[in-house]
């Protein structure tokens, strides 16, 4: 029964969670917010997403984003508004979140291999249409097979050539895959997905270009060896979102971070220039001015468990020559003998996040700024969590 799968307990309260804009009681300056606090900026997420789609388009190429960006079913709607064939999420568990607010089609684009997570699956195929998910190994594959849903799944195979994460680098059995997938009345054989995380950060466009494209072309030769027709091949990143356009072959981006953008990103460069622009930043997190214990430093309320980074601080754009170092999981600091004079204690300070796929999971809430510098609204993050 599927109240006894763990998982289905953990979605059914899933389920539960908010997906819909809050409206505030009275509007709130930045000042005004519970720090450390995530802050969107509308117009500018407005122009990434437009950006974004004039590009793909221009390509003639489709955008399936990824929702582990933003974990948000009120983006993932704009996100389908501005013309996305369909939205993706990298686990069950995120597909559970934005499914149950009406978002469709998903595409899942991590393997499944767990009979609980397949279960959810299974009763999200059967309420939902639309459904999708990656296969890279026979044993995945034999838990698909076993499932029967109403509305049927659509199924891609997952490729690797180089990353290392998943997918597979076996013909044959990519070949056996898709063999089977088409041979089950409840599976619906889409093509291919391909994802060079790797690459997304390579220093310099030339650099990144040579890297992402050498890689196409690897997994072009081994569809052609595996010799199977498919309607879609899916994959890319906002990284080389401007180099993977140029490959005929690929029907659809899946770009994530460009509607929000970190310093990480940033900082790879762009392909006229010594810092990638082609998006701006739109989300940054609010911080709260708290101690001076040394000259020239000013301690602020967000640290680790609101801020999250793989490799560099986040950036303090707002004042000039200033660093952000991490003290900890509540606090960092901004260090600067010049600029810092104007912050006083009780002041709010935005930064740009270094990562901000996993800042977002640190929060509960976007609160959005609109164009007269007042907040009226807040989205919740509705699959802030959901890593299964």
């Amino acid at each position: 029964m599927l109240r006894d799968v763990p998982e289905w307990t953990l979605a059914e309260q899933i389920r539960a969670r908010p997906t819909e804009p809050v409206a505030l009681a009275r509007p709130l300056e930045v000042s005004q917010l519970p720090t450390p606090a995530l802050v969107v900026d509308r117009a500018a997420f407005e122009s990434n997403l437009g950006r974004m789609a004039q590009h793909a388009a221009s390509f003639g190429k489709g955008l399936r984003p990824h929702a582990k960006t933003h974990k948000c079913p009120i983006v993932a709607r704009r996100q389908l508004e501005t013309g996305a064939v369909g939205i993706c999420v990298a686990k069950v568990s995120e597909a559970v979140a934005l499914a149950s607010a009406g978002i469709a089609p998903l595409l899942i684009t991590s393997p499944v291999t767990a009979p609980g997570k397949v279960a959810v699956l299974e009763r999200l195929a059967d309420e939902f249409q639309g459904i999708g998910v990656v296969v890279d190994s026979e044993v995945g594959m034999g838990l698909l097979e076993r499932m029967g849903p109403a509305n049927g799944l659509a199924v891609l195979v997952d490729l690797d050539v180089a990353m290392g994460r998943t997918g597979t680098r076996d013909d044959d059995l990519a070949r056996r895959l898709v063999e089977r997938i088409q041979a089950v009345d409840h599976l619906d054989f889409m093509g291919f997905q391909h994802y060079a995380g790797h690459v997304m950060h390579i220093q310099g466009h030339a650099a990144r270009s040579e890297a992402s494209l050498v890689l196409w072309e690897r997994v072009l030769e081994r569809l052609g060896r595996i010799g199977v027709r498919y309607d879609v091949l899916t994959g890319c990143g906002t990284g080389t979102f401007d180099i993977d356009c140029a490959v005929q072959q690929i029907t659809d981006m899946q770009v994530g971070s460009y509607v929000f953008m970190d310093e990480e990103y940033r900082q790879i460069g762009g392909r006229h220039s010594e810092r990638f622009a082609d998006f701006e930043v739109s989300l940054t997190v609010a911080c709260t001015a708290l101690s001076q214990p040394a000259a020239g430093a000013v301690t602020v309320d967000g640290g680790y468990k609101s801020i999250a980074s793989d490799t560099v601080p986040p950036a303090v754009d707002e004042l000039p020559n200033t660093q952000y170092r991490f003290a900890g999981d509540e606090h960092g600091v901004l260090v600067s003998r010049a600029a810092l004079q104007s912050v006083r204690l009780g002041d709010v300070v935005r930064v740009v996040s270094p990562h901000c796929d996993p800042t977002v999971n640190l929060h509960d809430v976007f609160w959005v700024l609109e164009a007269d510098g007042m907040i009226r609204t807040c989205w919740p993050i509705t699959a802030r969590g959901c890593t299964w």
